[in-house]
Order: C-alpha cells, then sequence, then structure tokens
C-alpha cells in the first residue's frame, strides 16, 4: 500500500533538529526495561506488581482522547498512578490533533505523568476502525500532525511514541514514520516488530527495528518476541535498541523483569517464584485494587479483577479448577479462602510426586 502522498519523503540530506532528551532513565548509557501499556492489563495493581519486580519503566493502559475531553470517570480511574510507579507515562489514541493536544494537556494538569504516550499500534477492529492506532500508519500526515500538535501543547513534559513496524507486509512503513515522529519533537520510539494484519502471530522482526534505531538520533526501544528469546543480552547488542518494553509475556508473570534483568547483567536467568510467592502476589494485587476501587462496592472489583487473576495460576496444578472458582468469586473473603485452598493442593501435588 503507498504512502499518503502528503507524508514526507525519505530524505537521507534532511536537516533533523534534535531535541534535548528530558528521559533521564536513558542517562549515562542506562538501558531501561519498559512495561508495556495493554488494555485489560495494565491496571494501577499490575502495575505496581511490574514495577516492585524490576520494571524500570511503567506505561497505562491506553485511554481515547475524546473520553478524556468528556470527563469519563472509568477514564481517569483507570490511568491514575502512585508516586511509586514512577517514572509513569500514560498512553492515548485517536484520531485529530488538536482533540489529543487537549486530552494531553488535562493528563498533565491533573496527574502529571513523567511523560505521554501516542498509540500508533493498537491492531484493534473497534480502534482502526476509527483511523487511530495502527490505521494512522496508513495515513502518515496525520500522524505527524498529532505529534506536533502534542509535543507544541506540552512544552513542559515529554511525549513518546509507539508504532508497529507498518499496516502489512506490503506496507512496512517503520523508518518513514519514525523520521516523522522524530522531526516533530517526540522523545522516544517504541516498535513492536510486527505489522498490524500480523496482529501477534509470528515472530517480530527486529531486523526492522534495527534499521529505524541505526536511522534515528532518539532512543528506540524494541518490543516484541522478546520472552521466546533467550540470548536477551544479544537483543541489545545486535539490534541498536536503548531498552526494551516487555508486553504479553509479562501478564501474571511480573517476575520476568528480574529474570531479564539478571541475564542482562550476569547473563544467567533470575531465581523463579515458588508457588507461595506467587499466590501472595494474587492477595497483594487484590488488596491494591480494592483500595484503589474501594469507591465502586466489592462485586464491581471483582468483576474488574477476574480476567487478570486467573494469569497468575498459569501452569499451576488443577489451574483449571482455580480459574473456574475465580470466575464465580462474589468477596474477597471467598478469594483468600480459595488461594489457601489451592496453595494447600499444591503443596500436597509436590509432597505425592517427591
Amino acid at each position: 500500500m503507498a504512502l499518503d502522498q502528503a507524508s514526507s519523503p525519505l530524505d537521507t540530506n534532511r536537516k533533523t533538529t534534535i531535541f534535548p532528551c528530558m528521559l533521564p532513565w536513558f542517562d549515562n548509557g542506562k538501558f531501561p526495561l519498559y512495561l508495556a501499556p495493554m488494555a485489560g492489563f495494565t491496571d494501577i495493581g499490575f502495575r505496581t506488581l511490574c514495577k516492585e519486580k524490576g520494571a524500570d519503566v511503567v506505561v497505562s493502559e491506553f485511554v481515547l482522547a475524546d473520553a478524556i475531553l468528556r470527563g469519563d470517570h472509568k477514564v481517569w480511574n483507570s490511568i491514575e498512578f502512585t508516586e511509586a510507579q514512577r517514572p509513569m507515562g500514560v498512553q492515548i489514541f485517536g484520531s485529530e490533533p488538536e482533540v489529543i493536544a487537549e486530552a494531553g494537556k488535562m493528563i498533565v494538569d491533573r496527574l502529571n505523568p513523567n511523560f505521554i504516550d501516542l498509540n500508533f499500534g493498537c491492531p484493534a477492529k473497534k480502534v482502526t476502525c476509527k483511523n487511530a492506532g495502527s490505521s494512522l500508519l496508513r495515513d502518515l500526515s496525520t500522524l505527524g500532525r498529532i505529534c506536533a500538535s502534542l509535543v507544541k501543547a506540552l512544552p513542559d513534559c515529554p511525549v513518546t511514541a509507539k508504532i508497529r513496524i507498518g499496516w502489512d507486509s506490503e506496507s512496512v512503513v517503520a523508518k518513514e514514520a519514525g523520521r516523522i515522529i522524530e522531526d516533530s519533537g517526540i522523545q522516544t520510539l517504541a516498535i513492536h516488530g510486527r505489522t498490524k494484519t500480523q496482529g501477534y502471530k509470528g515472530d517480530a522482526n527486529w531486523d526492522v527495528i534495527n534499521q529505524v534505531a541505526e536511522t534515528l538520533s532518539i532512543p528506540v526501544i524494541g518490543n516484541g518476541s522478546i520472552a521466546s528469546r533467550y540470548d536477551i543480552r544479544g537483543l541489545r547488542s545486535r539490534y541498536g535498541v536503548s531498552g526494551l518494553m516487555i508486553g504479553r509475556a509479562a501478564i501474571g508473570n511480573p517476575w520476568l523483569f528480574e529474570d531479564l534483568k539478571s541475564q542482562l547483567q550476569t547473563g544467567q536467568p533470575g531465581p523463579q517464584p515458588t508457588v507461595d510467592e506467587r499466590l501472595a502476589f494474587v492477595l497483594r494485587y487484590s488488596e491494591i485494587m480494592k483500595a484503589h476501587y474501594n469507591h465502586l462496592g466489592e462485586d464491581m472489583i471483582l468483576g474488574i479483577m477476574k480476567g487478570r487473576l486467573v494469569s497468575f495460576v498459569a501452569g499451576f496444578s488443577g489451574a483449571r479448577k482455580i480459574r473456574n472458582r475465580m470466575s464465580r468469586l462474589c468477596s474477597f473473603e471467598e478469594l483468600e479462602v480459595l488461594l489457601k485452598e489451592s496453595l494447600d493442593a499444591v503443596r500436597f501435588t509436590e509432597l505425592a510426586r517427591a
């Protein structure tokens, strides 16, 4: 698919304005590990757990700019954060530069995040049908206007962006998009190494990520297929990225950040959590969510949590039975009973196998 005619063609002799980096987590050769923004997962509880286990930078679930302007309370609840989560970014999406700029200003005024992140990568139909998310990779002129508008609106708050490498294999535009993004004043670019049509299938194309990293002067964050790669240090040395962004591999597994840091520093994997530690994290997660959403009532909080809870027990002995019971939880007291019984059952199974 051809690029939008209004977008700038590649120009190897272009003069790029170098904007001073406002992101200290890249200072002195630091190599940050990001928790990727994931709808339905990167809530305040999960972000806290990942931060405690080594995530250097965390990003909220994405929110629609229009919903911010409407004052949607659910949207605001989803992006609130604690000081312990810093550096913390809020990700927004939309298709209208002026609306996104106004939403960005409202978020900064109310929450003062460390940065605002623009989503140009979501492949969901409900997003792309609005000419938002990865759909903007087919409309680079609008993508550029969105970036420039938000940067201008937020002179004191860094703006970052996340893209996929293109809409499909016939329109891999990561280089072109990257240059437009950099020229607009965006501080760093995260690249998911798959196209929109790939979704989450197949391997991420790290060669394309590397090509963009070599082209741009701003930090490039690599994302995609990280859990399936054992040579984590090789990703850093071979592909020219300034950091890594971990998404689905971290779901139910915040310890992955400790593991990756150990591999980066020593070449050896970090210690794996015990069953006790994993179930203790479920309780910790529920306590955080209960405290944050206490105004909603127990039933509604559990409804928000249920989809996340099951990810923590993946791989347990009798995990299916645990998941079924979790789906029918009616109180936090029932959750505590279930976790104690689950722990006893797993321990019994382990003793029987010994």
